[in-house]
């Protein structure tokens, strides 16, 4: 009697369930998206399909993209024990409990055990280490799920004794499917009602869910319940239906995660890259999900000075200038001179003549530091007894304010480390270093200085 009431609350609660939970896949014909790991004949869908699925594996990619429907397909193919943990939700004691029934498992029917984690990345890293070890002996098959970088997010140790799958955005032609699929499946979708989705609409849907097909459905399933038939007992979903189900799309977004670092390494290349139109677009991405300006800030004012330095020295003084606006004025205003400023520098000429800093510290790294020569030391301190400052030429007291001499340590007399480009006013400042340049070689080879009287000593 019992096994039947469960039956019957299982059939209710699957009758009852959200949409995109009534949609998942259950074979493999079903499953739409991820071709690269999941299509026909590839690695991943054969072992699943064959029951060999024994070394761990972890699925990684944003929400809605079938990380856990892919769980759910292996649990359907395999003769394993498959048992499911949320990482939000269970800890230690909850995974000594699945570790004493697996080994009870193997011991009396020499069953295997999979165990699914979702959200893998919020255990810390005792609780994974506390996994490690039955990984590492095969008691459990593990199938860890996460929005973020395996590679930062889980022990290495876990991630070496794991294959790592890259899950994808949904493309609009997956989107297309699913958005059909829920409206035609007679058992599970729409199929049995008079459904009327208008093109603009349904291509809202698809433009604002960002690729998340659970974003999708559940807009989707929004839009056709808060809807009124007509009197042909027709639902006709709008422009303007699917604007209010939807509403806005949802910013993928962890401030510590992967979509922080790659969308600011974006705008940092987009504005190096002299596109203001792209610089302008993840811009507006990082402000739309809550970045903290002052990092956007900090990181103009970097590249002003390594992207784009002498090329533009301006470019410094407004990114500086920018960073003080903010303070001053703060959101909302604040972010025109963040935008003013991010538009100058995609639009200002390019150096990166700075870097010649980080050659000589790998000289000196490679070499040692080199020695002061005598003539540019300090000659108020030890001149007479060590002879410090003794044959220094004073630029001031010769023609052009220049005079050839050495500065550099000995060992590296005649090296050239700074490369102005010809970008901007850099380009002036080539023509004045090339020509003190020459002047400085000829005249350290070739001759001897003529001083104009002294006007100071040093």
């Amino acid at each position: 009697m019992n096994d039947l009431f469960d039956h019957a609350m299982g059939e209710r609660m699957q009758q009852e369930a959200p949409l995109a939970a009534r949609m998942r896949p259950r074979t493999f014909d079903d499953f739409i998206g991820q071709e690269h790991i999941i299509g026909e004949g590839k690695l991943l869908r054969r072992a699943i399909q064959a029951d060999r699925l024994f070394s761990s594996i972890i699925f990684t990619g944003p929400p809605g993209t079938g990380k856990t429907t892919l769980a759910q397909l292996i649990a359907l193919h395999t003769k394993a024990q498959f048992e499911t943990i949320s990482a939000v939700l269970a800890g230690v004691a909850e995974l000594r409990r699945v570790i004493h029934e697996a080994e009870e498992r193997r011991k009396l029917y020499q069953q295997r055990t999979i165990l699914f984690i979702d959200e893998v990345h919020r255990w810390n890293k005792a609780q994974q280490d506390a996994l490690l070890p039955h990984v590492e002996s095969g008691m459990v098959t593990l199938i860890g799920a996460t929005t973020e970088n395996p590679y930062f997010d889980v022990i290495p140790a876990l991630v070496s004794r794991s294959r790592v799958f890259q899950l994808q955005p949904l493309e609009e032609e997956h989107l297309l499917k699913i958005i059909d699929r829920a409206l035609f499946d007679p058992d599970y979708g729409y199929g049995k009602h008079a459904i009327i989705l208008d093109d603009d609409a349904r291509n809202h849907l698809i433009q604002m869910c960002g690729g998340d097909a659970r974003n999708l459905l559940n807009a989707l399933e929004l839009a056709i319940e808060t809807t009124a038939p007509d009197k042909t007992k027709t639902t006709h979903i709008t422009l303007d239906v699917a604007q209010e189900s939807i509403q806005k799309r949802a910013v993928l977004y962890d401030k510590s995660g992967d979509v922080h670092y790659d969308t600011i390494s974006a705008f940092i290349k987009s504005v190096r890259g002299s596109d203001p139109d792209a610089a302008l677009y993840w811009l507006a991405k990082m402000m739309a999900a809550g970045e903290d300006p002052r990092f956007i800030l900090r990181r103009l004012i970097i590249l002003a000075g390594e992207d784009i330095g002498l090329a533009d020295p301006q470019a410094l003084v407004v990114a500086n200038a920018a960073a003080n606006a903010y303070e001053f004025i703060g959101l909302p205003e604040g972010i025109f001179p963040i935008v003013e400023a991010t538009l100058y520098l995609s639009t200002a000429p390019k150096s990166n003549s700075v870097m010649a800093y980080f050659d000589i510290l790998k000289r000196m790294e490679a070499e040692g530091m080199g020695q002061v020569p005598i003539h540019l030391m300090d000659s108020s301190r030890d001149a007479k007894g060590f002879g410090h400052g003794k044959g220094y030429l004073y630029p001031h007291s010769f023609e052009g304010h220049f005079v050839p001499q050495q500065y550099l340590p000995n060992h590296l007399t005649g090296m050239h480390f700074y490369k102005p480009s010809d970008q901007g006013y850099e380009a002036n400042v080539q023509k004045r270093v090339e020509d003190w340049r020459k002047k400085q070689t000829d005249g350290l080879h070739n001759q001897a200085p003529v001083q104009k009287p002294p006007t100071k000593k040093e």
